[in-house]
């Protein structure tokens, strides 16, 4: 992933400490029913990718083996394929049997462009309803769904993004992701943002990136959260920035956390089942869960 990217050089220099969590967040913790009963997927953003054959795949696999072997590794992926066109419905229907052998495994589909960027959230009652309609071909193996709108999608455009989100159905669960800067401000903008989502149940997309602080809001609308954790290539940043997620998701947890969706992205995903390896390890370590990091061939 390319957003919010800095030069290597320059991740020294960056406060990488999350911030505070906010009112909303404690309001939400506080109401939620649920202690110490956290379910953690973590997973990456695609299955096809050929730097892993040999690593955690075994040699010569060949493609259309390549989502049956990543789900022995993950438990979720952020389906990135649906960003780009709707899927068809049999094609769905495929990569669900494929992962029939892992029962926690959870598909969890970004919105397609032509909602979120290229109509902009209007007129596009057609398209959801074609994205449904195939995703929906997943039944149990659906997880939540990941609603990224463009930069140019500002507060000016908050009573269409709010018709758009009353308009969905309440199932699958969706996580919303605003970029545009003017959101993350303190002030009447970003008040009405997470407020308006925390009335819809709607959930928030934390993003954590070198080059958009701003983006890691750390505001909880819904007892669920939607983590993309954009690294560094391994960078020695990468561990501390993951050390202090461990921290912040245990105490969450404590407080009345009950889902949260991990996504690692790496600037060279070669990269990223390392650091899905050391952010399992560390959340099986301070928080006492068994999730099974992936298994590397030796």
């Amino acid at each position: 992933m390319e957003f919010g990217r800095v030069e290597s050089s320059e991740l020294s220099d960056i406060d990488f400490g999350l911030p505070v969590d906010s009112d909303l967040t404690n309001k939400t913790l506080a109401a939620s029913d649920n202690k110490d009963n956290l379910t953690i997927q973590v997973g990456c953003t695609r299955w096809g990718n050929r730097g892993w054959v040999g690593r955690i795949y075994p040699p010569k696999t060949p493609d259309k083996e390549l989502l049956n072997e990543y789900c022995k590794h993950f438990n979720t992926i952020e389906l990135n394929a649906s960003f780009y066109v709707i899927p068809k419905l049999d094609d769905v229907k495929r990569w669900r049997e494929q992962v029939d052998g892992r029962p926690d495994f959870r598909f969890c589909p970004r919105f397609p462009q032509t909602i979120t960027h290229i109509r902009r959230l209007r007129n596009a009652e057609v398209q959801t309803a074609q994205f449904y309609e195939a995703i929906h071909g997943f039944g149990d193996k659906l997880g939540a769904l990941m609603l990224q709108v463009g930069e140019n999608l500002s507060p000016k455009d908050f009573d269409h993004l709010k018709s758009y989100l009353e308009a969905l159905p309440a199932n699958p669960p969706v996580f919303l992701e605003v970029r545009n800067k003017e959101w993350f401000k303190e002030g009447d903008a970003r008040l009405r943002l997470f407020k308006m989502l925390h009335d819809l149940k709607v959930g928030a997309v934390i993003t954590d990136s070198a080059g958009r602080r701003d983006c890691v809001h750390m505001e909880l609308p819904t007892p669920h959260t939607m983590i993309r954790f954009v690294g560094s290539n391994l960078h020695r940043t990468d561990y501390t920035r993951a050390d202090a997620w461990v921290q912040r998701v245990k105490r969450w947890r404590e407080k009345g956390l009950k889902t949260l969706w991990f996504f690692v992205h790496q600037l060279d995903e070669n990269k990223s089942p390392e650091m899905c390896d050391y952010i399992i390890k560390q959340l099986n370590k301070e928080l006492g869960m068994n999730l099974t990091p992936p298994k590397f061939l030796k």
